[in-house]
């Protein structure tokens, strides 16, 4: 497909095999004057329709963990009608490639997740059996909720 270097990049990224089923127009349309826009480098629709945010930002922004958030959060209520039930909330995967150093941390790849842990066993909370068919075999409420990725270029120091 033409497709096919995006699709290796994601893939070996995300650690899944990624097939594209289309790009998407990235510039958001604002609903009123005061709507914010969420602008993104490429978004990506998968054919598991989920949803894959791909953004390139080199000038620091003292906000962009908030920016990541939020951006994350509006793919997923415009991709929902007012009627739908929640169930159909798409997967949302953030991979930002920044030129800036972000955060404290000597790593150049970050991924973050939602997870559900017991404030007393420390264990993480899995779904039910009824709840795993529902959710089409997912074990976890972690593969639900939107996932981040942080690539920190100014990190690599020319290894990969």
């Amino acid at each position: 497909t033409h497709f096919s270097i995006l699709e290796g990049f994601l893939s070996e990224l995300l650690q899944v095999e990624v097939k594209i089923e289309h790009l998407i127009e990235s510039e958001s349309v604002k609903k009123h004057h005061e709507d914010k826009s969420n602008r993104v480098d490429m978004l990506v629709k998968t054919e598991k329709n989920e949803y894959i945010i791909i953004e390139v930002q080199c000038a620091r922004e003292w906000d962009y963990w908030s920016r990541i958030l939020y951006g994350t959060s509006k793919i997923i209520t415009q991709n929902m009608l007012a009627g739908d039930p929640y169930y159909k909330v798409s997967k949302v995967i953030s991979i930002s490639i920044v030129y800036f150093d972000l955060g404290q941390g000597d790593d150049y790849l970050y991924h973050g997740s939602t997870h559900f842990l017991g404030m007393n066993s420390k264990q993480e909370l899995k779904l039910s059996e009824k709840e795993k068919r529902f959710y089409n075999g997912k074990e976890s409420p972690r593969e639900l909720y939107p996932e981040y990725y942080i690539l920190k270029i100014g990190a690599f120091n020319k290894k990969i």
